[in-house]
């Protein structure tokens, strides 16, 4: 099993919602985060006019799921594909094993966890 962290732009939820449902994936957990990178910021006006500034930290909206190791590339390069062709394409996607998980309701482990 492999979590997959999709790091993207709030306008992009949806797009990444449709391709997770397209390819079956049951569970997903988004977050509004904010943080700060290499990404250059459009300078904020600040007050009535009077001052610009650039702010430090940015928006962006953080997906978790958890799939199975056999569809991990191809929900990545479906994603990427379609984030790439939007005029605002910035972002990250972590992959990182599952080791252990266990379903409370079920009892199940490891991939019965998926199901």
């Amino acid at each position: 099993m492999k979590r997959v962290d999709f790091l993207i732009g709030h306008e992009h939820l949806l797009q990444v919602n449709e391709i997770l449902h397209k390819n079956k994936i049951g569970g997903m957990t988004f977050y509004d985060v904010r943080g700060r990178g290499r990404t250059d910021l459009e300078p904020v006006e600040a007050g009535r006019g009077i001052m610009r500034m650039v702010p430090e930290f940015s928006s962006r909206t953080k997906i978790e799921i958890v799939v199975a190791d056999s569809l991990v590339k191809s929900i990545v390069h479906e994603i990427l594909n379609v984030l790439r062709k939007t005029s605002c394409a910035s972002g990250k996607i972590f992959v990182s094993d599952i080791t252990e998980a266990y379903d409370i309701e079920t009892n199940g482990i490891g991939d019965a966890v998926l199901k």
